[in-house]
C-alpha cells in the first residue's frame, strides 16, 4: 500500500500510455495518488483524470512560476472546482526564484492569496519552493498557514528547515532525491524527520530516483522512494509503507 501524493499525470509525456503506467503503478502497490494541477490547461486535466479514476485524487492552484498570468477570475475557477469531493489541496504553490518569469513580488502576493484563500476553504496546502526558502517559511508563518498544515513538496532543505516546517503543522514529503548517492540533506532529512509527518511522492514525470535517473519518472518507482528512507531509517519497507499512507489519508481527510 503506497501513496504517491505528487504526481503529474495529466502531463503531456504521459498522453499514450497512461493505461501502460498505472497498470505499473498498481503492481507495484500504488493505492492512490494526487494529481498536481498548477495552470489552467493542467487544472482541468486533473478534474478529468479524478472523475475517471477512483482512486486518483486532485491538488490545484497556480505555480509561482507564472504568478504573473494568475487573474481573479482564475482564483474564483479554482475556488469554484474546490467544492469537488475528491479535491484534497491547494498547490502546489509557492515561491520559484530559478526562474525569472514572474517577478519576486508579484510570486509573494500570490502565495500569500492563495494561503488565504486556503484558510476559506480549509484545505491543506502544497508548497513549491525552488531557491527561496527563506522568504517560503516565513510567508508561512507570517499567514498563518498552520492553521490548515500541508506538505513541503520534495523537500530538498535542511533539518534545520524541516524542523521549522513541522512546527508549523506540515508533512515533509520527499521523492527521487533521496536515492541520489550524493544528496545529503534529504538523506539527512529522511533519518531525522519523524515517521508520521513523512510522505513519498515521485513529482513524476520529473525527478526519477536511482536507477532511473533522468529518464521519464512515474508513479511505480515510489516504491524505491520508500525502500530508500526505510533503509535509512532502519525500518521495514511495510512500516515506511504503512505510515507514509495512514500520514497521506489523514492529511487529505481520505
Amino acid at each position: 500500500m503506497l501513496f504517491d501524493t505528487h504526481v503529474h499525470l495529466n502531463d503531456d509525456q504521459f498522453a499514450d500510455d497512461l493505461e501502460e503506467v498505472i497498470e505499473r503503478a498498481r503492481l507495484n502497490g500504488v493505492e492512490r495518488v494526487v494529481v498536481v494541477g498548477f495552470d489552467e490547461k493542467t487544472i482541468k486535466r486533473a478534474m478529468e483524470l479524478i472523475d475517471t479514476y477512483d482512486f486518483m485524487y486532485a491538488a490545484i492552484g497556480w505555480h509561482p512560476v507564472d504568478a504573473i498570468d494568475l487573474t481573479d477570475s482564475y482564483l474564483d475557477w479554482i475556488e469554484e472546482l474546490t467544492a469537488h469531493p475528491k479535491v484534497v489541496a491547494i498547490g502546489e504553490i509557492g515561491l520559484d526564484y530559478h526562474w525569472d518569469k514572474s517577478p519576486k513580488d508579484v510570486q509573494q502576493a500570490v502565495f500569500r492569496r492563495q494561503i488565504q484563500l486556503a484558510k476559506k476553504l480549509d484545505l491543506p496546502i502544497i508548497i513549491h519552493n525552488r531557491e527561496a526558502t527563506e522568504d517560503v517559511v516565513t510567508i508561512l508563518e507570517e499567514e498563518g498557514a498552520a492553521e490548515v498544515g500541508g506538505i513541503m513538496h520534495c523537500f530538498s532543505g535542511s533539518p534545520e528547515t524541516a524542523k521549522r516546517c513541522l512546527d508549523m503543522n506540515f508533512y515533509i514529503s520527499l521523492g527521487g532525491p533521496v536515492t541520489f548517492k550524493n544528496a545529503v540533506k534529504p538523506k539527512e532529512v529522511a533519518k531525522e524527520v519523524p515517521l508520521d509527518r513523512l510522505l513519498i511522492e515521485t513529482d513524476c514525470p520529473y525527478l526519477a530516483p536511482h536507477p532511473y535517473r533522468g529518464k521519464r519518472n512515474e508513479p511505480s518507482y515510489v516504491k524505491l522512494v520508500a525502500e530508500q528512507i526505510a533503509d535509512l531509517k532502519e525500518l521495514s519497507f511495510d512500516e515506511v509503507a504503512r505510515a507514509t499512507t495512514e500520514n497521506a489519508n489523514r492529511l487529505f481527510r481520505i
